[in-house]
């Protein structure tokens, strides 16, 4: 954009159909009607900034535990943890799906993992703002795309002038690599948000997301005992595992889903564009990941141009919409 943050600076399923609805998938959530006043939508904004302060800081914390079990080490733990928690509650029915069903789930799932691997790649390698701000072009093509409107063009330019800058005009200030890891973790990103969303028209509830986060930690496990080993289960990189799991997924996704039930998909989607910003506050204050004026500069671009994409897509459904008189 449902359960568990799939992850980093990612959103957690609870932000994926929020935010497949702002690509033209209005049935994947439905807009909620409690939202409407001022002060009626104060606590539920409190709710999702506080969510996404915990994911940021998840993922800084993540980064801190890189150097004792490795990213992908880190990754495997996260998915396995937050799978654990989400099948332990949600206990999601294993018969009666259908082979599409069971195809949708395997395809979200590895489009989890994808999305994690690649993300805590990238912050191996460059500070955590800039690649969230790097991954997030994903979901906002994907916003431009569905949209088909000129409009969308000013949020492209204004993505891509944000992109250049951080770049230094030719990824002179970041490293290639993890700017391309970021870059392809926005790709699955985005191919999260439309399985999400696929989902969760075929499965009750959060056990599709459930299966998919077992499925992702299935898919991760090889590679996590190959690059850390014995390393994962030491007590102190599980405890740390565990924490980065609770922060990134479990805490989120509670918050999220409480702020769901009164708050519009909309103004939630746009909430979630500050994202970037977020992860580089997270950055510095844990990481001491200061900033140049010019990555700041490219950060402001890129969620001015994510909330416009946004919002730009919500003013074409109402004008669609039909009135009821």
């Amino acid at each position: 954009m449902s359960t568990p943050s799939a992850d980093p600076g990612t959103p957690s399923p609870a932000v994926a159909a929020p935010l497949a609805a702002s690509v033209g998938d209005p049935a994947a959530v439905p807009d909620s009607g409690q939202g409407g006043g001022r002060r009626g939508s104060l606590g539920p904004v409190g709710l999702v900034l506080a969510g996404g302060l915990s994911v940021q800081f998840g993922a800084a914390l993540a980064v801190t535990l890189m150097p004792r079990a490795g990213a992908l080490g880190v990754v495997t733990l996260r998915l396995a943890v937050a799978a654990v928690v989400m099948l332990l509650v949600c206990r999601p029915r294993l018969r009666g799906h259908s082979r599409a069903d069971w195809g949708t789930v395997v395809v979200f799932g590895a489009a989890m993992a994808g999305m994690n691997g690649l993300f805590y790649q990238a912050v191996d390698r460059i500070p955590l703002g800039p690649a969230v701000t790097l991954e997030v072009i994903g979901p906002l093509a994907l916003s431009v795309l569905a949209s088909r409107r000129a409009v969308n063009l000013v949020w492209a330019g204004l993505a891509l002038a944000g992109v250049f800058l951080l770049g230094g005009g030719g990824f002179d200030g970041l490293d290639p690599v993890g700017a391309a890891f970021a870059l392809a973790a926005g790709a699955m990103w985005a191919a999260y948000i439309v399985f999400s969303a696929r989902t969760g028209r075929r499965f009750p509830q959060a056990d599709g997301l459930a299966l998919a986060m077992g499925v992702g930690a299935l898919l991760f496990l090889p590679l996590g005992i190959v690059e850390s080993g014995a390393e994962l289960i030491d007590p102190v990189t599980l405890g740390l595992g565990a924490g980065v799991a609770l922060l990134s997924s479990v805490l989120p996704y509670t918050l999220e889903l409480l702020a769901l039930r009164r708050l519009p998909a909309p103004t939630f989607a746009v909430l979630m564009s500050l994202e970037p910003a977020i992860a580089a506050g997270a950055g510095f204050l844990v990481l001491d990941q200061a900033l140049s004026a010019a990555q700041s500069a490219a950060i402001a671009l890129v969620v001015a141009a994510s909330i416009g994409a946004v919002r730009t897509q919500v003013g074409r459904r109402k004008r669609q919409a039909p009135t009821v008189s």
